[in-house]
């Protein structure tokens, strides 16, 4: 049974006090503060997830489509007094709160709970736009990538807009950082991975002639929108790929060629 929340000042909510429509809060950095999930499908998913579960707040009736298990503080308030209180008018009806995980053991991620078994990962440099990150993400537990290795530029996994965007499946997904960059790479060779470097250029091969069943373990480096992959990091990787596209187009969005290279790859 939900608590009504009457007064947008009461700290039981105060996990969600202005959160705002586009900007991070005052006061929360980077990879700090509480982990903010919105909708219901992605609080569900939360709930499934290893994440614990601080706080879920909603409006009349929307509280009732989740399924909370014992334990979880529930709130509610009108949907006037919610959008005070997080700085937006919310269409999703209900939002939780989540203490952060910190990122996996990188030799762990590499080696996966098996490690001869086949494994896939997404590798990112520089991608510092949080929607991007989430839709990766979403494709990725889509297109069975078994985790995510961030470059310290990348922006941060569990921001609220990533884990909006992802619908809450960034939270199914193991991320760690690999500090040394590019250099940090030749820890993937060491653990079998073929690094992949995705560019439009012409001199790289098509990436359908990377055969996924020759190489069982692959990661696949992404860079931000725009620049896309330093030389370095192209440098680094084993191979240089590019997806076979109609002339005139010069390259795709990187969320769309992540889940295209996720898809060939798998």
């Amino acid at each position: 049974m939900a608590e009504p929340i009457p007064d947008v000042a009461d700290e039981r909510v105060a996990d969600f006090r202005d959160l705002h429509a586009g900007d991070r809060p005052a006061g929360r950095e980077r990879g700090t503060g509480p982990v903010i999930v919105e909708g219901v499908p992605a609080v569900q998913r939360l709930l499934a997830s290893p994440y614990r579960v601080r706080a879920v707040l909603g409006v009349p009736g929307r509280l009732a489509e989740l399924d909370l298990p014992p334990g979880v503080p529930a709130y509610e308030m009108d949907k006037w007094a919610l959008s005070e209180l997080i700085g937006f008018r919310l269409t999703r009806g209900v939002l939780a709160s989540a203490d952060r995980r910190p990122p996996a053991d990188l030799d762990a991620l590499l080696a996966g709970p098996d490690p001869a078994a086949p494994r896939r990962l997404a590798v990112l440099e520089a991608l510092n736009d949080a929607e991007n990150l989430g839709s990766i993400a979403r494709s990725a537990v889509a297109l069975g990538v078994d985790g995510l290795l961030l470059d310290p530029r990348c922006a941060d996994p569990l921001y609220r807009r990533s884990v909006r965007v992802s619908m809450g499946h960034v939270l199914a997904l193991p991320f760690a950082v690999l500090p040394d960059w590019p250099g940090g790479l030749a820890r993937l060779h060491d653990a079998g991975y073929l690094t992949v470097a995705l560019t439009p250029a012409a001199d790289a091969v098509d990436l359908g002639d990377v055969d996924p069943r020759a190489h069982p373990r692959t990661a696949v480096l992404l860079g931000a929108e725009g620049p896309g992959l330093t030389p370095e990091a192209q440098a680094a990787a084993r191979v240089r790929a590019r997806i076979p596209m109609r002339a005139g187009v010069d390259s795709l969005g990187v969320a769309a060629a992540a889940a295209v290279a996720f898809a060939t790859l798998r």
